[in-house]
């Protein structure tokens, strides 16, 4: 039997009912009647000033133009109501979820990849909210001290700050929640954040952990070498939250490339398969049961896989459902 005893006919339906219960001005607000409400923000607003990454931001009033760069950041607003902000997205991974799908369509696609500094300031942004700090630099966007010079704020998931003292170690669902208060904070839309904190925290209280000791292998890309989970990124909070052991979690690091004679003296009960346009899922169990040395793992020829979409493989508003997808799919194969 499945784990759960209910779950929603869409992922991350609880997140959509929370959204639109944010504001009684719900959908109307956004085209296409999208289920994130918006949140109202009266001259009560509160002046922000906070450490991003290293670099001061300062938000004297809530952005009203606001470009996202990368799923993360894109989904993050969309699911705090706050996607008629948007004048632009990029760099996305994949396609949003489906309650979030209206207004993510109405907002033009700059890039597929990161924008160029002529294509985001055609759109005349007040703000750049991006998941990488790697975004912002001069062959991409911009880099933060220009952007600032032009009066557009920044702002980094501080789940991607890479210096010491700023990069979470290990990243928890606490960072996550802080991001959500953080971003909700600039745009003065906090009881929204805190519908969506309440939200997920009962997405994980319902996920129901496998009975026995189960290793997983986190399984990114790569084919020659591949790119695996390590012991303090977003997989291993995933895997943990969802009571798998990741066979690599003793390596400090987010995620971390390693040879294919490792993972087969590690031998996991099961397979976690990051399924992304360019290195999709299918593509992976076929190199997986091709490979001599793989085929003969244990998950390999008992199918033990289970699916995870990139674009729920970065901190943000989607990783609670992913932990609740995947333990839902670790019990199916388990008969339960």
């Amino acid at each position: 039997m499945p784990r759960r005893a209910v779950r929603p006919a869409a992922s991350l339906a609880v997140l959509a009912a929370v959204a639109l219960g944010a504001s009684a001005c719900a959908a109307d607000a956004q085209a296409g009647g999208a289920t994130s409400a918006t949140p109202t923000t009266g001259s009560g607003f509160t002046p922000v000033e906070l450490d991003n990454c290293g670099t001061p931001v300062t938000v004297e009033a809530p952005p009203e133009r606001v470009v996202t760069i990368k799923s993360s950041s894109t989904e993050m607003m969309l699911a705090l109501g706050l996607g008629d902000r948007l004048v632009g997205t990029a760099f996305a991974d994949g396609p949003v979820p489906e309650q979030w799908a209206a207004a993510y369509d109405a907002v033009p696609v700059v890039s597929d990849k990161v924008p160029g500094q002529e294509a985001l300031l055609a759109l005349t942004p007040d703000f750049v909210y991006a998941g990488w700090e790697s975004n912002f630099s001069a062959d991409g966007a911009g880099d933060r001290a220009t952007l600032a010079d032009r009066g557009i704020g920044t702002y980094v998931s501080p789940a991607a700050c890479k210096e010491e003292g700023y990069q979470p170690d290990p990243l928890t669902f606490d960072v996550v929640e802080d991001e959500i208060r953080e971003v909700a904070s600039l745009f003065g839309a906090q009881d929204a954040a805190e519908e969506l904190v309440a939200a997920q925290r009962e997405t994980l209280a319902d996920v129901e952990k496998p009975a026995e000791p189960t290793t997983a292998l986190w399984y990114s890309s790569g084919s020659d070498t591949p790119y695996v989970g390590a012991g303090i990124g977003a997989p291993q909070m995933i895997l943990d939250a969802a009571g798998l052991t990741n066979v690599f979690g003793d390596v400090h690091d987010t995620w971390t490339s390693v040879g294919w004679e490792q993972v087969v003296a590690a031998d996991p009960d099961v397979i976690v398969l990051v399924d992304a346009t360019w290195n999709t899922a299918e593509k992976k169990i076929e190199l997986l049961e091709s490979n001599p040395a793989t085929s003969v793992l244990r998950a390999v020829q008992e199918k033990r896989y289970v699916t995870v979409p990139f674009a729920a493989t970065e901190a943000g508003v989607r990783n609670a459902e992913a932990v609740a997808d995947i333990a839902d799919q670790v019990a199916a194969l388990e008969g339960r």
